[in-house]
């Protein structure tokens, strides 16, 4: 369908897991991508899948959490392929976890700077290029971790992740008269690379213990997690902003 027709894109995080199918996705449906993350080998990768589809993206190399890198890569969609209409603010990290008490002050900082410093970053550059383009759509991954639920041991990732919400509805009330929508998708558990290295040393069942905390009982595909990021990022959800979009198969709701 091509829903993306001429928009220009950027994902982070797309060297693996929910970026990665997000890009795919993206330029499948018409959009040139500008590829962030940390590990340019992948991203060249991303892209040499993307091009051999038929479609356009180009690499960008860095850490969300530096300020330059954030620039670079609106410049980048700028330079390369005319503006920019949509960003998909999706790096982020589980960080250090445990018990708040037992929290470092240098692993709360990092947590907090991947996860919603670099959604700051990111918006401040974002949101001036897509208002030359007459508007566009900022999406955001957040988590279900410190919206409805709070999980132990989370405290630096869940404070993070509902700060990106309210960073969320802030833009979307300070920019949507210029034309700028600014959602957050709220993923539940997803079988992705980075949480299969959380497994390994974990207690036998962890998976499907896990699986079962959701009305669904499984994990969630990247791809499906990408389709809701479409969603927002497309002229489908052009009357909505502001909204923290639950894509958690059931597991903030689940008793059972």
């Amino acid at each position: 369908m091509n829903v993306l027709k001429d928009k220009i894109a950027i994902v982070t995080g797309a060297s693996s897991g929910i970026g990665y199918a997000a890009a795919k996705l993206f330029a499948q449906e018409g959009a040139k991508v500008v590829v962030a993350g940390r590990r340019k080998l992948e991203l060249d990768a991303l892209v040499g899948e993307i091009e051999k589809a038929g479609g356009k993206a180009i690499a960008v190399a860095g850490d969300v959490k530096d300020e330059a890198h954030a620039k670079a890569l609106v410049d980048t969609a700028i330079s390369q392929f005319g503006g920019l209409d949509i960003a998909f603010n999706n790096a982020g990290s589980s960080g250090e976890m445990g018990p708040v008490s037992d929290l470092s002050v240098a692993g709360w900082h990092d947590t907090i700077d991947t996860n919603l410093t670099s959604a700051f970053l990111g918006a401040k550059y974002q949101v001036p290029a897509m208002i030359e383009r007459g508007g566009g759509s900022i999406v955001f991954t957040s988590s279900f971790v410190g919206n409805t639920v709070g999980f132990p041991g989370t405290g630096a990732y869940a404070a993070a992740k509902a700060g990106v919400v309210g960073l969320t509805r802030v833009l979307a009330a300070e920019f949507g008269a210029k034309g700028i929508r600014a959602n957050a998708i709220l993923p539940g558990g997803t079988d992705t690379p980075a949480n299969h290295a959380n497994l390994p040393g974990a207690p036998e069942g962890t998976r499907a213990f896990i699986e079962g905390l959701h009305a669904l009982k499984r994990l969630a595909l990247p791809e499906e997690i990408a389709q809701s990021a479409l969603h927002l990022a497309s002229n489908a959800s052009s009357f909505i902003t502001g909204v923290a979009l639950l894509v958690d198969g059931g597991v903030s709701i689940n008793r059972t």
